[in-house]
Formats: structure tokens, C-alpha cells, sequence
């Protein structure tokens, strides 16, 4: 079956461990970016369906890869992103914005 996807480091090695043999490369940067980004498409759209925790910590993991590709640690995504809450506020009152005039 072909995938062409990226995939979690250890998926070659448990799909080695079923008797089964995967193809694989490494990406280059520009690859890896494009892959990232597919990834997280696919990631959004599972936990759409399904609406679990494990399908939104899936969408963590790759927000975190894609930081570190853009050069940003995971403190600073926390950090950036507790500004932005503090500034604007975060989603907890749950208001809907109909109309502004």
C-alpha cells in the first residue's frame, strides 16, 4: 500500500515488528514542511470526526514539529500564545460575534 505521508519516528520500526517491511526516506527541509502542513490537515480533520483527546494531542505534536521547524521551541509557542490570551482572552466565555458596526 502506498502512503506517501509522513509519518511518527517509530511507525517503520512497529511496522517491522509485525513482519511487514516499509519503505521510507527522509524528508528534506522543504519536503518536511510541505509534508508537516499535509499532516496537519489530516490530523484537524480526524479530530473533527471523531472530536477525542488523542486525535487533538495528535494535532499538538505536529503544531509542536512544525515550531521547531520554523525555529520556535514549545515554550515559546506557550509563551506566544499566553500573550495573545492575555491580550484578546482566550475562547472560555464562548461569545459568538454576530455583527459589528
Amino acid at each position: 500500500m502506498r502512503y506517501d505521508k509522513l509519518v511518527r519516528d517509530k511507525i517503520p520500526d512497529i511496522i517491522a515488528e509485525k513482519g511487514s517491511t516499509a519503505e521510507t526516506h527522509i524528508a528534506e527541509e522543504a519536503e518536511y514542511l510541505e509534508k508537516l502542513r499535509a499532516k496537519l490537515q489530516e490530523e484537524v480533520g480526524e479530530f473533527l470526526e471523531s472530536n477525542t483527546a488523542e486525535e487533538l494531542a495528535d494535532i499538538l505534536e505536529v503544531v509542536y514539529a512544525l515550531g521547531v521547524s520554523l525555529g520556535v521551541t514549545r515554550d515559546e509557542l506557550e509563551r506566544l500564545r499566553a500573550e495573545k490570551a492575555a491580550s484578546r482572552g482566550g475562547f472560555e466565555k464562548r461569545i459568538i460575534l454576530e455583527e459589528a458596526s
